[in-house]
């Protein structure tokens, strides 16, 4: 398996519910963060294009939650190119629970994308930009190696 973008968060009282732990939304806020992140980490100028219309539009998001997560844990978010095809991209997340045994895993999470073009008010499909092509290749998941 190919390495994987890692974004790193540590768990605030702002993401928590009244019951003390994680709402389960946030899991899908920080598979955004982490994609974004990752986009100005290894796809700065795809960051520009979107001055000039270049949409990223998420066309499905799931999470698989295995443990609770409260404040102040702290957590890596890995990252891994699943698929890409002419406009769209698919990622999987996994999200681990950094402690002192170790890490554990919270929970899994795909995401599909689509590049679009703003015309007007209206938007095309798109290719996935070359740059954001090589970027994303780094991290394509390996299946023979799973």
């Amino acid at each position: 398996m190919k390495r994987a973008y890692e974004y790193h968060y540590t768990v605030s009282f702002e993401d928590t519910n009244l019951v003390g732990n994680v709402y389960y939304a946030n899991h899908i806020r920080w598979q955004g963060r982490c994609r974004e992140m990752f986009l100005l980490d290894n796809a700065p100028s795809i960051v520009r294009q979107f001055q000039e219309g270049l949409a990223i539009v998420t066309t499905r998001c799931s999470c698989e939650y295995f443990s609770e997560l409260y404040a102040f844990d702290r957590l890596v978010i890995r990252m891994r190119l699943e698929d890409l095809t002419q406009s769209r991209i698919s990622l999987s997340f996994e999200y681990w629970r950094k402690g002192r045994a170790g890490e554990e895993l919270i929970a899994r999470g795909e995401q599909q994308v689509a590049c679009m073009m703003r015309k007007g008010e209206h938007m095309e499909p798109v290719p996935v930009p070359q740059d954001l092509r090589t970027a994303l290749k780094q991290y394509e998941y390996d299946r023979k190696d799973s």
